[in-house]
């Protein structure tokens, strides 16, 4: 039995265990966990009228619960939460209502599912308009995520920070595993950090530190050394994460990247090319890789050169699919991100953005902005509405075949806000003909899977109490899950809005979610004050 193979067998077994005894939970769970249960006596943490919490007993009443594994919702339940714990489950009795509590949610029928994840975004603006972190983390929350791997963005500090702040209830942001690149916080030399025989101690010193996410999309030029980084981060008890470049698929393709032992693949770099009858697609003479333009426009057109062949094609959807569930890859679509590139207009001009779009992440040039779209032709989203198709395709198969699919959103900077844009995503994932439930076990049971923690991404005692509570049934419609709901018709013909996710309980501490969509939306008008419009924006605004 392989390494990997090993510890999710004893991830396994640790999680039963949970159920009948945390400590023994504990004890047996060898990886690094910020399993961190906050039992009564706690004090509860007032956030003005955003959120509070945790408390010694919080009752979340007469709820359907969708449990996060897959299965159909159940109940109605009564949940018991103590302190930043779910302690207790029972079927609802409207004669039986001696569970009292420091508070009492009264669900009235609404829906409770997991916290969801998102295993890569980005936080940036561009051209130095940083966002506020806030206006991240306050949408995630809002949009039931209660977990996050960011890519920092040159915030390392200040995110690290913020994610011990709000384990000590000092502050309101999700559970966060920062993306670490290969070697930081070790004082090596290049040469050492490029020597496979040292990657052992330097992810046991980088694990030791704090890591739990280590990208290693820089070492995909050396197959030895990308090998040997994701063998001694997981044996450390971390996981690895690859964004496979382009550049460098030549040596490392995604069929290859499971092989040795990457944890999960974003994106959907090294698919289509590994399919292929060579090491490479057939590039541009003067394709560079570093020009946004070229790289997305040739990052459609590979999957026309998979898909268009017969043959390329049933080995891309049925052997690259086998090995990629045989290697024990996660995969990480972070479609939504991708979107813009088959529908632009569709992409610029949704609702939301007038209202909750930051005004960096609106802005027309920069590296990383979203104008590596110029010169952007209706071939170029055909390519993409291509691409979109066919890696929908290779999704369903690779989940049929009992491959782990998680959830991503990648950067909030290509019209692609985020929470909103996790909702998104998760259609996207529902595209690829996923059932809905599956789509939801990879938002939650899954993502907490693959990073290794077992106590999160269900609704169960002995779980960490991270929730959303929606109006709503998002097996049903996944619509319920925007902070503006769904439009629905009572039984008198009125058409009314949901209310979304109204609750997110994240490590016990309840957070009103319409108040954190205010302060968005307060931190938006203050972006825009005194602004130019963009160029997408001019040719729709009155009187230009």
């Amino acid at each position: 039995m392989s390494t990997r193979a090993q510890t999710t067998l004893s991830l396994a077994i640790a999680t039963a265990f949970a159920v009948l005894s945390l400590p023994g939970f504990m004890r047996a769970q060898a990886a690094p966990q910020v399993f961190r249960p906050k039992l009564p006596p706690v004090q509860t943490q007032r956030f003005g009228d955003l959120a509070a919490g945790p408390y010694s007993r919080l009752v979340v009443r007469n709820v359907m619960v969708i449990p996060g594994h897959g299965g159909p919702p159940t109940g109605p339940h009564d949940i018991l939460i103590t302190g930043n714990v779910i302690s207790d489950m029972r079927s609802f009795d409207p004669a039986n209502l001696e569970w009292t509590g420091d508070r009492v949610i009264e669900g009235n029928g609404m829906y409770v599912m997991p916290g969801m994840w998102d295993l890569h975004h980005h936080v940036r603006g561009v051209r130095g308009e940083h966002v506020p972190l806030e206006y991240t983390y306050y949408l995630k929350l809002a949009h039931g995520v209660t977990t996050t791997v960011p890519a920092t963005d040159g915030r390392f500090d200040q995110i690290a920070a913020d994610h011990a702040a709000a384990d000590r209830y000092q502050k309101l942001a999700p559970r966060m595993f920062p993306i670490w690149g290969w070697g930081r916080g070790v004082t090596l030399t290049r040469e050492q950090l490029e020597n496979p025989a040292e990657a052992p101690g330097i992810a046991r010193e980088m694990v030791r530190q704090g890591a739990r996410v280590v990208s290693v999309g820089g070492l995909a030029w050396n197959r030895e050394l990308f090998g040997a980084a994701c063998r001694a981060v997981w044996e450390a008890g971390g996981t690895t994460t690859v964004h496979i470049p382009p550049s460098d698929i030549a040596m490392v393709n995604a069929v290859d990247a499971a092989r040795l032992g990457v944890t999960f693949i974003e994106h959907h770099y090294g698919y289509a090319e590994s399919s292929l009858p060579r090491k490479t697609q057939n590039f541009a003479r003067d394709y560079n890789y570093d020009d946004f333009h070229e790289r997305f426009r040739h990052a459609g057109r590979v999957w026309e050169e998979a898909g268009w062949n017969p043959e390329t094609r049933a080995r891309l959807l049925g052997e690259v699919a086998d090995s990629l569930v045989r290697y024990g890859v996660t995969m990480l679509p972070t479609r939504v991100v991708y979107e813009v590139n088959r529908d632009v207009l569709r992409a610029q001009s949704l609702p939301w953005h007038a209202k909750y779009t930051h005004r960096a992440l609106m802005n027309g040039s920069g590296v990383g902005s979203p104008f590596y779209l110029y010169n952007w032709t209706h071939d170029d989203e055909e390519a993409w509405r291509y691409a979109f198709d066919l890696w929908a395709q290779l999704i369903y198969q690779f989940n049929k075949r009992g491959g782990r699919v998680a959830m991503g959103t990648d950067d909030n900077n290509f019209w692609s806000t985020g929470g909103f844009s996790n909702v998104r995503e998760l259609q996207l994932l529902r595209e690829s003909g996923m059932h809905t439930l599956e789509v939801l076990k990879a938002a939650t049971y899954n993502s907490a899977q693959t990073l290794r923690e077992p106590h999160l991404g269900m609704v169960r005692p002995g779980y960490l109490a991270d929730l959303a509570v929606v109006d709503g049934n998002p097996v049903e419609n996944l619509h319920y899950l925007y902070a503006f709901g769904a439009i629905r018709r009572n039984e008198r013909g009125d058409l009314l809005r949901s209310r979304g996710v109204v609750y997110t309980i994240k490590d016990g501490v309840v957070i009103e979610n319409a108040n954190l969509m205010r302060e968005v939306a307060r931190m938006v008008e203050e972006s825009k004050r005194g602004s130019e419009p963009y160029i997408t924006e001019m040719p729709f605004i009155p009187g230009r």
